[in-house]
């Protein structure tokens, strides 16, 4: 037995389509009266190419569906006889790189730091550095001289 005091659900407004007030652009090909859409015309097939190198949509471009895939078949055609390009080339603005400061995260921790040491504990010697009875001998004339001293 159905209850009668039930409420109704409330109705939802309608929904508004946007492109539904507005007119469908025309096919220009229709317009013109071309029969085939030519593979040699780049300047025409530009058009109907994004700035990286997608073949646009019907929705954008305005075609109707027999000169949308002629125009398609053109560019692909056009393309293996490289007369176009498969991607145009972009221009990023990030930064190259696999830098950790990119992802703004900080520099990386030494590995020797990482490893259970400090840095001040580690003494660095370089290629022109000889020790010689616990001290530094910087100079390349002085480390010949003690080398020769250490060798006789």
């Amino acid at each position: 037995m159905p209850r009668i005091n039930n409420p109704k659900p409330p109705k939802r407004a309608p929904k508004l389509d946007p492109r539904r007030g507005m007119k469908k652009k025309p096919c220009a090909f229709c317009q013109q009266g071309v029969s085939s859409v030519d593979y040699k015309d780049l300047a025409q097939l530009r058009k109907y190419i994004s700035d990286r190198g997608k073949i646009r949509g019907r929705r954008v471009t305005g075609n109707c569906q027999q000169h949308q895939r002629d125009v398609t078949e053109a560019i692909k055609t056009a393309r293996e006889l490289a007369l176009l390009p498969y991607t145009q080339r972009t221009v990023t603005e990030r930064r190259g790189g696999r830098g950790r400061d990119d992802r703004g995260r900080g520099p990386r921790p030494d590995r020797d730091a990482a490893r259970g040491g400090s840095v001040e504990e580690v003494e660095v010697v370089g290629a022109n550095d000889v020790l010689a009875d616990d001290a530094m001998v910087d100079d390349a004339s002085e480390t010949a001289a003690v080398l020769a001293e250490e060798g006789e």
